[in-house]
């Protein structure tokens, strides 16, 4: 039976992106090092997985297979002035893309990731 969704995030710089989801995000967590690495896994709440075509969109630009982390939020703008005061940078956002609000938060070390306030229904509550 599958229990839980387990991301990955490669980072350049570990030890910053694990600090930044501990301390800025305040996501709980456990060690589950094996003694000479810290291996820190992160509880992020409910999950939910979507599947989105590749290939070409309305606009002519064409999507690639990519795969994409982004986290619920309830209140985007609340949500990023927390962040903010917290010491979070954002590239982009709030952002209204008609089927939510996103946002993009810098990670340090590895690449952004988003956060959204969907407009449609959700699947974590499952």
């Amino acid at each position: 039976m599958i229990l839980a969704c387990h991301a990955l995030i490669y980072s350049d710089d570990a030890d910053a992106t694990r600090a930044f989801f501990r301390d800025v995000l305040g996501f709980p967590n456990v060690d589950a090092g094996t003694g000479d690495h810290d291996w820190l896994i992160f509880g992020t709440g409910p999950s939910e997985l979507g599947v989105h075509p590749t290939g070409p969109l309305r606009d002519g630009a064409t999507t690639p297979r990519h795969h994409a982390i982004s986290f619920v939020v309830d209140d985007l703008d609340a949500t990023m002035a927390e962040l903010r005061g917290r010491g979070a940078e954002f590239s982009s956002g709030p952002e209204d893309h008609g089927y939510g609000l996103v946002a993009m938060v810098t990670v340090p070390g590895a690449d952004d990731v988003q956060l959204y306030q969907p407009r449609h229904q959700t699947a974590y509550g499952l």
